[in-house]
């Protein structure tokens, strides 16, 4: 079943006693850590990836917070898996063979239509074990203190995202924030920490993601 379903459900069960909590006495919804949902990630393997151009770093220890994106991406009307890997696969392209990266820069993307897809190799593994990160290249100053997690589609000039990538960019960022023991509030928008738009009218809606994740592991 489409994750815009399945996961959307779930979030409803395990979050809206957290956010009912959160409404009536704020800052509640950060006291406690509950098991946030475990959202479905396609690995590299599962779209097919090419290999990465050089030795990908480990880093032996846990970030300190999400760094969000958007890559400017057309926003395609198309919310399915296969578009889920298609996007994956132009992102690794671009990072490749236009920036000389070794591999997609960005840990994690989330389509316009609800899928995870990992982006770097190594990452989903690291955020399975909990004990370690991969070295990203996607926020200046940050890729070796942040989980970058990058939304299809390009968000400016008043642009709203899908609620199916909304929704599974809050089980995906309170489940990298439960794994690795990082604050709900630690939650940044690539903006926060360079001379970028990116990501456009995300970086506005951070305050609430931030309350919406928080929620999800109170609930």
């Amino acid at each position: 079943m489409h994750p815009e379903n399945t996961l959307r459900r779930r979030l409803l069960i395990a979050g809206a006693a957290g956010l009912a909590a959160a409404g009536a006495v704020p800052g509640t919804a950060q006291a406690r850590d509950a098991e946030a949902v475990e959202p479905d990630i396609d690995s590299t393997a599962t779209w097919n990836a090419r290999s990465p151009q050089g030795t990908i770093g480990v880093l032996r220890y846990r970030p300190s917070r999400i760094v969000v994106h958007h890559t400017v991406s057309a926003n395609t009307t198309d919310f399915s898996r296969a578009q889920a890997h298609t996007h994956a696969h132009w992102v690794q392209d671009l990072h490749l063979d236009k920036n000389g990266w070794v591999d997609t820069g960005y840990h994690f993307l989330v389509s316009r239509g609800g899928w995870i897809t990992e982006g770097r190799h190594g990452s989903l593994q690291a955020l399975t074990g909990s004990r370690n990160f991969v070295l990203g290249s996607h926020t200046s100053g940050q890729n070796d203190q942040a989980i970058g997690i990058a939304c299809e589609g390009a968000y400016h000039a008043g642009a709203v995202p899908p609620d199916a990538q909304w929704d599974v960019l809050v089980a995906l960022c309170a489940y990298v924030c439960e794994r690795y023991g990082i604050p709900s509030a630690r939650l940044y928008g690539h903006k926060d920490y360079g001379e970028t738009l990116c990501p456009g009218v995300y970086h506005d809606l951070l305050p609430r993601l931030r309350e919406e994740v928080a929620a999800v592991r109170a609930a």
